[in-house]
């Protein structure tokens, strides 16, 4: 069996139930989905702007990478949670910012409700 190594960093929103940030395991690091909350205050960014909230959960997703000895060039999946479809371009077009050359994997889905009624939220597999 391999080890697993839990990840934390005060760098994105603390867990709120039981789960982790992320967890290290196999030579790859899963994340927990995050949503666009400000890791210092707690707060939801961007309610009226699903840009702006792309953003967030991406910083969100760099901190956990970061934390872990990864980097967002080492991801190899996202998965993109979106409460309406409409809303890809925006998101693709903040998400192709932080994944200018060779993107990883990505799957989009439209989902019924997202956690605070959120907009967007993401989880990421990258390697360590």
């Amino acid at each position: 069996m391999s080890s697993r190594e839990i990840v934390r960093t005060e760098r994105a929103p603390a867990a709120v139930g039981a789960y982790s940030q992320g967890v290290a395991a196999g030579g790859f690091l899963f994340t927990a989905m995050q949503i666009p909350l400000d890791p210092e205050t707690g707060a939801l960014v961007g309610v009226d702007d699903v840009g702006a909230q792309a953003g967030r959960v991406l910083e969100n997703l760099w901190a956990i990478l970061e934390a872990a000895g990864s980097a967002l060039e080492q991801v190899v999946k996202v998965t993109v949670y979106l409460q309406d479809i409409a809303d890809f371009a925006v998101v693709n077009a903040v998400y192709a910012g932080y994944f200018p050359q060779s993107p990883p994997a990505r799957a989009v889905v439209a989902v019924v409700g997202l956690p605070r009624g959120v907009s967007v939220a993401m989880e990421a597999v990258a390697l360590l």
